[in-house]
């Protein structure tokens, strides 16, 4: 019935035009529609044809996940077929229809943002950044490839302890499509219209999370990149073996410049601590935070002093041997102090 519908649809002339599969939709077309109508200006007013007519699909100046081709000269990006194998620069995960086209208009889009050239090194950062830390998850979503190996798991006898809810990326297009006993209308035209306009809220609810990135790495992300490096260079007048990072003025996103710079650095060895202020203003108080084992783990490098953790205020003074203490939380992967001076005295008494 749907494919009745598409196929009495007709591109307009002189209308950019995109097309992609109709029926059931995912994560991977909906940001790649996306990506193209929202951040590049030759798709900013495309039409949207959603079928698997050959015919119509041939008509369309852009394709997107479904005609068995990939070929960037005549903007072909679809993944399905047997012998597709491309990945991402220096990535193992096989492209879907959003990997696609971020790979080939990513840059663009992130030099955009920037106003930079798109073979600059920031943009080139920003460009890895996101495929890594948003794009890829939607292209193994979609290939069906899991971010544990199975067979590691289960040899190792681990077990999941809970339910996430399956609150994935691509769980939340994919609760968007109708439900299987949803009303569907009689006229062909009609269900298609209402299954493209479920597609139109998908690829905008995904395009905002994609936008949201795009904004914290080009905005955040980057410009922390030299508020990191500063503090890194400078570890050594807080602790002899660099073991203390101090911010001076501001708290900024700094794990993953962290790791980067000890990487480039590895004679420099590990910083366990990081310093703070909570907010920029002379009066402010300091956060003392672990560094973590890795960005999103749980476990640090070197936890505050188990004897501190869970305590608060002038109790925690009389513990700890440190006036001005605010607390240690009790897992100790981060505590506080009312002044500077004692969140390093802090942080050197935990190195002890």
């Amino acid at each position: 019935m749907a494919e009745n519908a598409a196929k009495r649809l007709k591109t307009d002339s002189g209308v950019v035009a995109i097309g992609t599969h109709n029926g059931h939709f995912h994560a991977d077309e909906a940001l790649a529609v996306y990506m193209l109508r929202k951040h590049i200006p030759t798709y900013a007013n495309a039409k949207l044809v959603r079928t698997r007519d050959p015919k119509l699909l041939d008509e369309c100046d852009i394709v997107v996940d479904v005609g068995g081709e990939y070929e960037p000269a005549r903007h072909r990006y679809d993944h399905h077929q047997r012998t597709f194998s491309t990945t991402f620069p220096e990535r193992a995960t096989k492209l879907s229809s959003a990997g696609l086209v971020y790979m080939h208009f990513g840059k663009q889009i992130i030099a955009r943002r920037l106003s930079k050239p798109e073979d600059s090194e920031q943009v080139g950062l920003i460009w890895n950044k996101i495929y890594q830390s948003f794009v890829e998850a939607l292209d193994a979503h979609d290939n069906g490839i899991s971010a544990y190996d199975a067979a590691g798991l289960a040899a190792a006898g681990l077990e999941k302890k809970f339910s996430n809810g399956g609150f994935t990326l691509g769980a939340m297009v994919g609760r968007l499509n109708p439900n299987w006993n949803d009303p569907i209308p009689e006229d062909p035209v009609a269900a298609q219209e209402a299954e493209d306009k479920r597609f139109e809220l998908a690829s905008q609810r995904i395009g905002e999370e994609f936008d949201r990135d795009l904004d914290y790495f080009t905005s955040a992300w980057l410009p922390a990149r030299e508020v990191v490096d500063e503090a890194f260079s400078a570890r050594n007048e807080y602790d002899a073996g660099g073991r203390i990072m101090v911010l001076k003025k501001q708290s900024a996103p700094w794990k993953d410049h962290l790791y980067t710079l000890e990487e480039q650095n590895p004679e420099a060895g590990k910083v366990l601590y990081v310093l703070y202020p909570e907010k920029p203003t002379p009066d402010a108080k300091w956060r003392i935070q672990c560094v973590p084992v890795t960005k999103d783990s749980f476990q640090s490098r070197k936890p505050l002093p188990e004897a501190w953790r869970g305590f608060r205020d002038e109790e925690l003074d009389g513990i700890s041997g440190v006036p001005g203490s605010v607390f240690v939380h009790a897992a100790g992967f981060i505590g506080g102090n009312k002044t500077f001076e004692g969140a390093l005295a802090m942080a050197q008494k935990a190195l002890l």
